[in-house]
């Protein structure tokens, strides 16, 4: 869809201080060296034991109106995208809203698509702005992602996320040029009701899954904006790793430069819906007013969301009124396996 009459008013980012090097799991279960290399993932994030997606998702979006300069008052929708919710029927998007101090006459849902729901929110904000509902709509994307201690998962699940204000045109440091979607069932990835860690279908996550719903909506999105690969000056895909990002932007014919500045996974981890707009949030940053960037989210499931979005001069009076990205990813503090385990909950107390 093209002609999308509302922007990004204002964005944000928390990402927990504690890190784990993917050397000392992999040391642990005896992984050999290329088990992190071939993915290219070097530390990751740890969420600590009081921390979960509806408190990581509550700093974003407190840093994501202070961006925007608004009464959070005058928001109109909050949604939450999250695979990790901390209550199985609960909404924490309600918990998020009221700590915000968000007018309780607005709506809230928490969404769920894999690590694509984050992305899916903001395509509801879109829509919401554009046909007049809203005026300004918060869309969190935020994580703390799982896997079966001692799966290679392990390596890259993290914690993170990041909010993102969407409002009119004229007060949006980056306009939505126009988005598409492509989705399949495609079951590379799931969690049964019940069952304490997902399982995934290994290397079929990622011909069938991954690499062919992101180049189908990118196609998408660029036939229906008369666009080509060399027409964005930046790319942001869905980072489950540092290798796959990289490979796809090669299918597409994007040079590996135009990933590398939002790519932080091999750094922070997979922070799964927090992922794909952690990197844009770095992005944002970092680009010059005109510059467009492509944005292309991925669930398992599967589906993924294609966005092009250009930035506009008003970036600069809003960059430094909450932390950027950078500050996050160097303000951290290394811990073992043990505490590692300790903080996700990993040990389990068994009865003789």
């Amino acid at each position: 869809m093209k002609g999308h009459r509302c922007g990004i008013v204002g964005w944000g980012v928390y990402i927990p201080r504690y890190r784990i090097k993917a050397e000392e799991i992999a040391r642990l279960w005896g992984f050999n060296e290329e088990a992190t290399k071939g993915i290219w993932i070097e530390e990751k994030s740890v969420a600590d034991i009081d921390e979960d997606s509806v408190t990581i998702g509550y700093r974003a979006s407190l840093y994501a109106i202070k961006r925007a300069g608004i009464d959070p008052r005058n928001i109109d929708a909050v949604y939450l995208g999250t695979e990790s919710k901390p209550y199985a029927v609960k909404p924490g998007a309600s918990i998020i809203a009221e700590a915000l101090g968000i007018s309780p006459r607005h709506q809230v849902a928490d969404l769920e698509f894999a690590c694509r729901a984050g992305a899916e929110a903001i395509r509801i904000g879109i829509a919401l702005v554009d046909s007049g509902q809203a005026r300004y709509v918060l869309a969190i994307g935020a994580d703390t992602s799982q896997s079966s201690p001692g799966d290679v998962l392990e390596f890259t699940v993290s914690a993170g996320g990041a909010a993102y204000i969407v409002g009119p045109i004229e007060e949006s440091v980056a306009i939505f040029e126009g988005s598409t979607t492509y989705s399949t069932d495609t079951p590379d990835f799931w969690r049964r009701e019940g069952a304490t860690y997902p399982r995934h279908g290994e290397g079929f996550t990622g011909e069938p899954a991954y690499f062919s719903h992101i180049m189908n909506a990118v196609k998408q999105l660029m036939e229906e904006l008369g666009l080509k690969p060399s027409d964005f000056d930046y790319a942001v895909f869905h980072q489950p790793n540092g290798k796959f990002p990289l490979r796809v932007a090669s299918m597409l014919g994007i040079p590996r430069e135009k990933v590398l500045p939002g790519l932080l996974t091999p750094y922070i981890g997979n922070t799964y819906n927090g992922s794909v707009l952690i990197g844009l949030a770095k992005v944002l940053e970092e680009a010059k007013p005109g510059q467009r960037i492509l944005v292309a989210s991925f669930g398992s499931g599967a589906g993924s969301d294609a966005f092009s979005i250009i930035v506009t001069d008003k970036i600069y009076e809003k960059i430094d009124r909450a932390p950027r990205v950078e500050y996050f990813v160097k303000n951290k503090k290394y811990i073992s396996y043990q505490e590692y385990a300790k903080m996700r909950g990993l040990i389990k107390a068994y009865a003789l």
